[in-house]
């Protein structure tokens, strides 16, 4: 089979964000997104932004347009949300992000009615009805079909660090997980989902859709589910291996260290040069260590199996990218990368609140909630925590 991979804008940049739906008062999810989309109507679908439903009615997704800039996606992604709160403020109904709720029950949860929802859940069954799950999704355009394996077997060694930034699922259903980053691996357990297949090139990717679709473990290329993809409708290469962030810059702050890795390795192909690549193995153990560690992990950095603390070579990998970044105009929002790395991840931030409020896990929603609308600072949310 010939699947065509669309004209971009290079390094152009499209954001996606999943929103979770909660009470005010108790923390806990509610079923409105159906009320959300009928309360925005005709305004779902703006010409720089898009408000969708997502597999469970206690969520929605916000969608920027397409980007020239990180900054521009970001101001779309504000201009939904803040339409979004037109509907959902009179509802008392307050919106956070994470990747997962603190404490909800996965069979409390409403399922969006459509076809391909109901399809998933029937064949999954209890994996697929425990996807209480909520993450980000980075698009960045690519002017070369010939690039896009290259890059996405190079950005897999960066999957770890990703991850690790992200991490914000540190509790699961009332329990501490123990992990940083328990959506990663609840997630994998999704048919085509996790690890990208370590593919040479775009032919052999028609083949495996070729196979995939012939075998009917799927439909078309949107069912691959991957946590690096090719999205060859938008000409991108679309990052899906992160948590979702509890903030509006720090899902900037990600999406430009994505913008910048990619432009990176395009440059170095456009030069000739053969990109980095990991074993398969390293790549899998590194996921597992920073879905288990975050930002205290240890991962592999390349083929000799060196290891390297994470925040360490992140911050080695953004002297390496801080050129690209001021190249990308999107040297503020990279720099926001450190205010992570030096304040801690989301999960890290949950687990002091629960700690705080002894456990009880409420107190990390309402924080959760708090963050989401503090919008460009989290240093005061986070005045009586050190971490």
């Amino acid at each position: 089979m010939t699947v065509p991979f669309a004209t971009s804008a290079r390094s152009s940049v499209g954001l996606e964000w999943e929103i979770m739906l909660a009470d005010g008062k108790t923390g806990d999810l509610v079923p409105r997104a159906p009320d959300v989309l009928e309360g925005l109507a005709d305004n779902t679908r703006h010409e720089r932004y898009t408000v969708t439903g997502e597999l469970l009615t206690n969520t929605v997704e916000v969608t920027s347009g397409i980007g020239a800039t990180v900054a521009a996606a970001v101001d779309d992604i504000a201009d939904a949300i803040a339409a979004v709160r037109t509907v959902t403020n009179p509802l008392e109904v307050e919106l956070l992000c994470a990747g997962s709720h603190p404490f909800a029950q996965w069979y409390k949860q409403g399922i969006t009615d459509k076809t391909r929802y109901h399809k998933l859940i029937e064949r999954t069954q209890w994996w697929g009805r425990n996807m209480m799950i909520w993450g980000i999704h980075v698009h960045v355009g690519v002017d070369d079909v010939k690039k896009v394996f290259p890059i996405i077997n190079a950005l897999s060694i960066y999957l770890p660090h990703l991850q690790a930034l992200s991490a914000s699922s540190p509790f699961w259903a009332g329990e501490r997980t123990g992990y940083a980053s328990n959506r990663s691996l609840v997630f994998q357990q999704l048919p085509t989902a996790g690890l990208p297949w370590p593919l040479d090139n775009w032919a052999q990717f028609e083949g495996y859709l070729d196979d995939m679709i012939r075998t009917g473990v799927m439909e078309d290329a949107t069912e691959v589910r991957w946590d690096i993809r090719p999205a060859p409708r938008w000409g991108t290469v679309e990052v899906r291996a992160c948590d979702g962030m509890s903030t509006l810059p720090e899902l900037a702050a990600v999406a430009s260290l994505v913008q910048t890795l990619v432009e990176h390795f395009s440059r170095q192909l456009d030069e000739g040069r053969e990109l980095p690549r990991l074993q398969p193995w390293f790549i899998r153990e590194n996921k597992w260590r920073a879905a288990r560690y975050g930002l205290e992990a240890r991962v592999i950095v390349d083929r000799d199996g060196t290891e390297r603390p994470v925040r360490e070579h992140l911050r080695e990998t953004m002297e390496i990218l801080a050129d690209i970044a001021v190249e990308l105009k999107c040297a503020r929002e990279f720099a926001g990368l450190e205010l992570i790395l030096s304040q801690g991840a989301s999960y890290a931030r949950q687990v002091l609140v629960a700690d705080a409020a002894d456990g009880d896990l409420r107190e990390v929603v309402m924080h959760l909630i708090r963050e989401f609308r503090a919008g460009p600072t989290l240093r005061e949310h986070l005045a009586n925590f050190s971490i």
